[in-house]
């Protein structure tokens, strides 16, 4: 009631005064003319009023109750000034401060000039007497005096001491707001606040009418928002001449404020009282690994030495909190005696902050580690010793990389002398400098101010909502570059706010949140996508400092804490967590748990209080916009869709091991401390990247780029790459790819490429869908086209040749003449068609495709299908060099592929054989071409001599070309030249329903290749069709020649046959019909020694049992077991004449060769194994001879007979060979043993008859791997392999003599033959 009682009393006093103006003679005018006499803030609204009601007047309306009224407001703020007047606190200035001499001065001034700029250096007292003298002058009456800080910290500080000075209760006549936290009353007439408030009032007062004195104060600072409120100011105070603006600074640069405001006058004001000496030691003299710790301490130890100790406190720069963390942790152990190391930065909480300025509690001498906050604004009370780093931390923004980078640099010379300037206040001063002199004055003179290294998208926002104008016309000290602007710009441009460098309606929402533009984007997304709530919480947290701590010295126990409150895939999720844990924990505690709480848990309580303060700010903001929040939890995608409006430009893709591609082309990390930092997801999007030693992601989350989309699509640079037409679709479609700053979002998108590129739609349209063949729509012209086309493509292929059909070039020219443009898809040109062109338009003729006839393409020169082995298999044609179906193809079902006779394939066609024949007769060595020249009139003559047949071509032409011209040509080697593939037959392999198994030139490896399937189908049909038995005894009817079954769409034929299975044989199916008589014959032997029981348990009891043979099976490596059933073996096949051509299929068969021989088979095993015992001998001997032979010079000798007893003794040697090729070992092993003993005097005739065997030894051996199975056994094989081994007598014993006769020569002779006759079997 008190303000009430002394406002009626003021009205009482003052009636006599104003009662003609307010009572008797009031008129709209006359009110007018006492505004001077309100409150500042109230002006502008009496002021309109006055106004309103003029014009009222003149429109005859009656105003009198409005006046009355109005009156009223007059008087209660005219009591109101004279009650703020009248409380004005008693001012006084301190003598020993150098501010005090110039009040004077600095009054006179401010009344001359609307803007003065007082200059003055650290410890002159502008900043407490300055506000002091305007009150002393009458301001801050009618409007309050705003005194701006760049920092919160010194906000409070200033506003504190200010209070005391002034006798005042802080809150009451001082009053300081900063960042939710307001201490004012309606009696204040000074107000700190940080330069951010100040910006902040101008969106809801444009002309800050509550002030009506403005002192920026540490303006050479130059932070961005004191450039912006420079420029503002300049514009403001035309339009405000009552307003006064003090603008102070130190010495920097003062003449650029001035000259800003028009030449303001600048009143100096000295500094420090004492001198400063400043000393000079570089940090890597004092340290031998150059650290901050260690220099700082040889400092310090230098000031103990001298005492200085005892004199003052030491104030120490350092770059950052990383810094002063790591020197405390170093002084600390360092024991400097007396010393109370206190550290100091923005991020401590204000009780800590305390006890810096509390000199009452100080416990010795005190070493404060300060970032560059200490430079200005604060005062550090009871410094006398500055210890200068050197280095700061300043933000700078990369326009090229979009990087807020915080690099670690060399501080300006104004910076260095502002932190020297701590020192000397209260005596004589030192201030040690950790670089040298020379690095000093190599520095720059100033630092930059931060709007030319900072980005400008929040100041050009409230530029753009506050309607100031083009940004490059406003009035900045230091306007940025060009560049800075637009990529202010272009950031807004990317959060969708401006269109055409104005504001729209999103951007006229985002001016409205009292946050970043990207944190505002933030909420307007969520609200959109339903998730308000959880990005509440969100922005709020990122628009404060982290609230978790994480002390240097409980990192690992602060980790474990904060990691109860990390979700999966998610940093920012973790904040939701935490928020509702907290909350939860803040409503059921008592104030004082719940510090301790945050204590306990390593949060910081401050920064939680503040986290909860801008939630509420925001939510409120958010209220007024009528956003709707949700009740319900939203889910992962929703909120993380939210997210990437706000930071579409921070999304980032992995490259490589842990290293991510982000937009720009810039490469970053997950930061250490995030919880996706070992998971590493495909994919993120970071609230954060900040550059230190490398670029850092920060705050991380999964994301799905496809959400990407939709969100600011003009952003998206889209590109096309290969058009093609579409045959299902009926349209070009075209592969899209899509970049987001270059970085790749989404690649090979099929899209309709027609609205993108109509001209070059329609040209794909013609050629791909109409030339080549790939339209599939319902248009008769096509088919009936396509159809001749592919009539004179057959002729094409068949005479090999690409000049009957005409170009696709002339066919495209001719459906370009006539199809109109705008026919980009199936759809248009089928209603074109339908609608508007002449009957049969586009159909071609014969005559129209055709360049000529192709009269020498005739159905005798290329058939369409080939007659061989009794079977008519179709014939088709191909002409495209290197593809697999290129030359003839034969079709042929996959049952009749083992029919196919080889040798009839190789004559082709009628209309290709004279061209294979010239290519063969080129391919011959040269010296037998030349004999053949001219090869096409050779070739001609040979062709009449030519009849097609099944033994193969390459005969038939060496027989002709012999009769011809005598020349004898090997057909073996010949064979192995290679010719073009179009001249060898290709043979398609077809099952039931015709469909391609397989195809290939060569029948042996399409065989084997078919044998796979062939096998895995016998082993399906064994498992389901055919019944596989196990037999001991013949007791089945018959055992059939083959066994037909389909398999896969194909007829598959196997043979059905007997398997030796030691103790039984199993009745199973084989894949050829050699496989299955190769197995009988051993199948039918084991049935008969089945049946033969009893006398086989005798033989084996009997045979090899001598200690002789099993020390001889010992020498030679080999086991009796084998030896022994292999005798038995061979003496069943021996004794019941059995062969593989000679074999029963029948039960009565198999008794009638049981009754012909099992009388003689005991005698005839026992024959068996005696001739074994004599080959088990020799063989023995030559193995224990071989071992003696220790001369080195013998090696090629050795290796011989190792290779020749490597062939004798092959697996299977006993029961592959018949008894009279048995019967030949002993003498083959006599003479190996004689060639042995004969070493040591004749080694040089052993070497040359060596020489003359080795070459055809090697022939045959090649020759042999090459043959088929089924031809190895060949009597010429056979009589070949024998003679080498007879040849061998001849050369290495003679004595023996050889069974025919045999000579080097008949051999050569004999090998001709062989190779010959073989060549055609195959």
């Amino acid at each position: 009631m008190a303000p009430f009682l002394f406002l009626l009393e003021c009205m009482s006093e003052t009636r006599s005064e104003i009662s003609s103006a307010a009572v008797v003679a009031v008129d709209p005018q006359s009110l007018m003319g006492q505004l001077e006499s309100c409150l500042q803030a109230d002006r502008f609204a009496l002021g309109r009023a006055c106004r309103q009601l003029q014009q009222q007047a003149a429109a005859g309306t009656d105003i009198s109750q409005k006046l009355a009224a109005l009156v009223e407001r007059f008087t209660v703020s005219q009591a109101r000034v004279l009650q703020r007047r009248a409380n004005l606190p008693m001012v006084a200035y301190p003598p020993d401060l150098p501010v005090s001499q110039r009040v004077d001065d600095i009054r006179a001034a401010i009344a001359a000039h609307q803007v003065v700029v007082v200059a003055g250096e650290t410890g002159s007292g502008k900043t407490t007497q300055i506000p002091k003298i305007c009150l002393a002058m009458g301001r801050g009456v009618t409007g309050l005096i705003a005194h701006t800080q760049p920092r919160r910290l010194a906000a409070r500080a200033v506003a504190q001491r200010l209070a005391e000075e002034l006798d005042t209760t802080l809150g009451e006549g001082v009053a300081f707001q900063i960042r939710f936290q307001e201490v004012s009353s309606p009696n204040s007439y000074i107000k700190l606040m940080t330069d951010g408030i100040l910006l902040a009032a101008i969106q809801r007062d444009r002309f800050l009418s509550e002030y009506d004195t403005i002192i920026i104060d540490e303006a050479h600072e130059r932070s961005l928002n004191i450039d912006f409120l420079l420029g503002y100011l300049k514009t403001l105070l035309p339009k405000r001449p009552d307003l006064k603006l003090i603008i102070t600074s130190a010495t920097i640069d003062v003449a650029r404020f001035s000259e800003h405001f028009n030449n303001a006058p600048v009143i100096e004001v000295s500094g420090r009282s004492f001198p400063v000496e400043y000393r000079y030691r570089p940090q890597e003299e004092l340290s031998a690994d150059n650290d901050i710790g260690e220099a700082v301490e040889a400092v310090l130890r230098e000031l103990i030495a001298e005492g200085a100790q005892r004199s003052g406190d030491t104030l120490v720069f350092l770059s950052g909190e990383r810094d002063i963390r790591d020197v405390t942790r170093h002084l600390r152990k360092a024991d400097l005696p007396g010393a109370e190391v206190l550290p100091l930065y923005s991020r401590l909480s204000t009780a800590e902050q305390q006890r810096i300025f509390d000199l009452r509690g100080r416990r010795g001498w005190r070493v404060v580690l300060a970032t560059n906050v200490a430079e200005t604004s604060l005062t550090v009370p009871g410094i006398r010793y500055v210890i200068d780093g050197g280095t700061a931390r300043i933000s700078r923004y990369s326009v090229r990389s979009k990087v807020q980078r915080l690099p670690i640099e060399a501080i300006s010379q104004a910076s260095a002398n502002q932190r020297a300037g701590r020192c000397g206040r209260v005596a004589a001063g030192i201030a040690y400098r950790l670089y040298s002199e020379a690095d000093y004055l190599s520095r720059p003179v100033y630092t930059e101010p931060e709007i030319q290294r900072t980005n400008l998208a929040a100041v050009i926002l409230q530029m753009l909502q506050l309607k100031l104008g083009d940004i490059s016309a406003f009035p900045f000290v230091d306007a940025p570059d060009n560049k800075f602007v637009n990529d202010g710009f272009a950031l807004l441009a990317e959060l969708g706010a401006v269109r055409d460098g104005k504001l729209n309606k999103l951007g006229q929402q985002l001016g409205r949140f009292p946050v970043d533009p990207r944190i505002g984007r933030l909420l307007l997304a969520a609200a959109d996508g339903g998730c308000l709530r959880e990005m509440l919480i969100i922005a709020s947290a990122l628009s404060i400092q982290d609230p978790r701590d994480r002390p240097a010295d409980k990192q690992q126990a602060a980790d474990e804490k904060h990691r109860r409150f990390w979700q999966p895939d998610s940093d920012f999720m973790a904040f939701v967590g935490l928020w509702d844990y907290a909350e939860e924990q803040r409503q059921a505690l008592s104030a004082s748990q719940w510090r301790k709480l945050c204590q306990r848990e390593f949060l910081s309580w401050t920064r939680m209080r503040e986290w909860r303060e801008v939630h509420h700010q925001i939510t409120l903001m958010c209220r007024l916009l009528k956003l709707s929040v949700n009740r319900e939890p939203a889910d992962f995608d929703s909120i993380h869709r939210a997210l990437l409006p706000g930071f579409l430009g921070q999304i980032a893709c992995k490259d490589e091991e842990r290293e991510y591609l982000g937009a720009r082309n810039r490469k970053l990390r997950i930061f250490p401390g995030s919880s996706l930092f070992k998971k590493a997801p495909k994919w993120i999007v970071a609230a954060e990247l900040a550059e230190t030693t490398q670029l850092y992601a920060r705050c991380v989350a999964k994301i799905d780029p496809e959400w990407v989309f939709g969100i600011n699509d003009e952003l998206l640079k889209r590109s096309y790459y290969e058009p093609h037409w579409h045959s299902r679709s009926g349209r070009v479609m075209a592969f899209e790819q899509t970049m987001l700053y270059g970085l790749l979002i989404r690649d090979k998108k099929r899209v309709h490429y027609g609205p993108i590129s109509p001209v070059e739609s329609r040209e794909i349209l013609i050629r791909q869908a109409l030339v080549e063949g790939r339209y599939q729509g319902k248009a008769e012209f096509f088919r009936h086209n396509r159809k001749l086309i592919a009539e004179i493509g057959e002729l094409e292929d068949k005479a090999r040749r690409r000049d009957i059909l005409i170009s696709d070039d002339e066919l495209f020219r001719y459906y370009d003449e006539r199809i109109p443009e705008g026919i980009i898809t199936a759809a248009h040109l089928e209603s074109w068609l339908k609608s508007t062109a002449a009957p049969r338009t586009l159909f071609l003729s014969r005559g129209e495709l055709m360049r000529h006839a192709g009269s020498d393409v005739t159905e005798e020169q290329f058939p369409d299908t080939l007659h061989c082995a009794g079977m008519i298999l179709a014939l088709s044609y191909h002409f495209e060099p290197n593809h697999p179906a290129d030359g003839v193809s034969v079709s042929v079902p996959l049952a009749n592929l083992p029919k196919l006779p080889e040798g009839r394939l190789e004559w082709l066609v009628p209309g290709l054989l004279r061209d294979k024949c010239i290519a063969l007769l080129k391919n011959l060595p040269k010296a037998q071409r030349k004999q053949l020249v001219p090869v096409p009139d050779f070739v001609d003559k040979a062709l009449p001599m030519l009849a097609v047949n099944d033994v193969g071509l390459l005969p038939s032409l060496a027989d002709a070309l012999r009769k011809i011209s005598g020349l004898q040509i090997d057909v073996a080697e010949w064979s192995r030249n290679n010719i073009d593939n179009f001249y060898r037959m290709n043979i398609r392999v077809l099952d039931n329903a015709g469909k391609l198994l397989a195809q290939s030139r060569d029948l042996r490896a399409l065989c084997a290749e078919l044998a796979v399937q062939v096998q895995q189908g016998i082993a399906e049909e064994r498992g389901s069709g055919f019944e596989t038995k196990v037999l001991t005894s013949w007791d089945f009817d018959r055992l059939e020649s083959r066994y037909e079954f389909k398999q896969g769409g194909a007829t598959l034929v196997a043979y059905p046959c007997l398997r030796d299975q030691g103790e039984s044989v199993e009745l199973s199916l084989a894949e050829t019909e050699t496989d299955a008589r190769q197995a009988n014959l051993r199948g039918v032997q084991r049935l008969l020694l089945l049946r033969l029981a009893q006398q086989c348990k005798s033989l084996r009891a009997s045979l090899f049992r001598s200690n002789t043979v099993q020390l001889q099976l010992s020498a030679v490596g080999e086991q009796k077991k084998r030896w022994l059933e292999d005798c038995l073996l061979a003496a069943s096949q021996n004794c019941f004449a059995l062969s593989e051509e000679n074999l029963p299929h029948t039960q009565a068969e198999f008794e009638q060769v049981w009754e012909q021989g099992r009388a003689g088979f005991v005698a005839d095993a026992e024959a068996c194994a005696e001739l074994l015992n004599k080959i088990l001998a020799n063989y023995a001997d030559i193995r224990r001879s071989l071992k003696k032979l220790n001369s080195l010079s013998w090696i090629h000798s050795i290796n011989d007979i190792n290779r020749q007893l490597d062939a004798l003794f092959f697996d299977g040697f006993i029961t592959d060979l018949s008894r009279d090729e048995l019967a030949q070992y002993p003498r083959y092993l006599q003479a190996i043993l004689q060639r042995i003993s004969k070493l040591d005097g004749a080694y040089q005739r052993d070497r040359q008859s060596t020489l003359v065997l080795e070459p055809l030894q090697q022939q045959f051996s090649e020759f042999v791997k090459k043959l088929p199975d089924k031809h190895r056994r060949h009597p010429l094989v056979m009589d070949y392999r024998w003679q080498l081994e007879e040849l061998r007598i001849s050369l290495f014993a003679q004595n023996m003599g050889t069974r025919t006769p045999v000579s080097e020569k008949r051999l050569k002779v004999l090998w001709k033959a062989l190779v010959q006759d073989v060549t055609l079997l195959n």
